[in-house]
């Protein structure tokens, strides 16, 4: 089924919010020696803020609402090629022998998705009270780079380090990978936190993003999906777009509406509103991207 048959389809079905279409149409690049599945429609799953070991009033189901998210994208008439997670995989606790429980448990949970390509990112939570070491020993690398059916990925880590940063060496290592890529690449970018100033008051912001930005500006079809704001977003720097995921355990009030950043009030009348993860429809040929907001559903 390609995108836009599965876009009609969600529409006709009713199923998920409403679609956001995102990018730029480019200049298709032609199919290379790898075959024509080069630039073949494909579509991935982000998911993010699991936040795995919180327990309190925001979510009376906190312990119940990842397996339900586990169990609706199991559910997914077509399996997307991958699956990520954005980051805050867990919940933040100053013991490093309970932290890793909380992975331990957290990676057994999401070991019953079917599609088993699912990639990872930490985010503060997981990280910035080790630096990231407890998220390496469960899950790898805290940035890297994978290519897909004509889309380079560039995963960024803005938690590891404890000032919200990227860091001089990753910012290098940014700077040496994208010298690889044409000015016209089809490059998705993921993080955790936003890499442009949200509102730094509430630590929605990467201290050093305005460089990584300015490193991706020359490219001409650059998308981020980033999570950390518990909502969905969108903003654009020029070109660039930035799309924000819903969490999977409360959802935060809109940027500045509130004196704090404090989770909103779960609702017993309507169960995991504001909660969910969303689809990814890619058409490397065009540099789009279709976004399906899809809820989390009872069991």
């Amino acid at each position: 089924m390609s995108a836009f048959d599965r876009r009609q389809f969600l529409h006709l079905a009713g199923v998920g919010g409403a679609v956001f279409m995102s990018g730029l149409s480019g200049t298709a690049r032609g199919a290379d020696s790898m075959g024509a599945a080069k630039d073949e429609d494909f579509y991935f799953v982000q998911l993010s803020d699991c936040h795995w070991g919180f327990e309190g009033p925001p979510n009376p189901d906190a312990r119940g609402t990842l397996p339900k998210a586990v169990a609706s994208v199991n559910a997914l008439a077509q399996m997307p090629d991958f699956i990520i997670f954005t980051g805050d995989l867990t919940h933040t606790t100053d013991d490093p022998k309970e932290r890793r429980k909380r992975m331990a448990e957290f990676r057994g949970i999401v070991s019953e998705l079917q599609v088993k390509n699912v990639r990872f990112i930490p985010g503060e939570h997981d990280a910035s009270l080790d630096n990231g070491k407890a998220f390496k020993e469960f899950f790898g690398a805290t940035n890297y780079t994978f290519e897909h059916k004509g889309v380079h990925f560039i995963v960024l880590d803005n938690v590891s380090d404890p000032g919200a940063k990227l860091g001089d060496e990753q910012l290098t290592w940014l700077a040496d990978d994208l010298k690889k890529q044409a000015k016209d690449a089809r490059i998705v970018v993921f993080a955790h936190r936003p890499l442009f100033d949200l509102y730094p008051q509430w630590d929605w912001a990467t201290r050093d993003g305005a460089k990584a930005v300015d490193l991706l500006m020359p490219y001409d079809n650059v998308t981020v999906f980033y999570g950390h704001i518990h909502q969905e977003h969108h903003h654009m720097t020029v070109h660039i777009a930035h799309h924000s995921a819903k969490s999977l355990i409360f959802p935060l009030p809109v940027a500045g509406s509130q004196p704090k950043r404090t989770p909103l009030a779960w609702d017993p009348a309507q169960p995991y509103r504001g909660l969910g993860f969303r689809e990814v429809e890619a058409e490397p040929k065009t540099a789009e991207y279709a976004i399906t907001e899809m809820p989390v559903q009872k069991a």
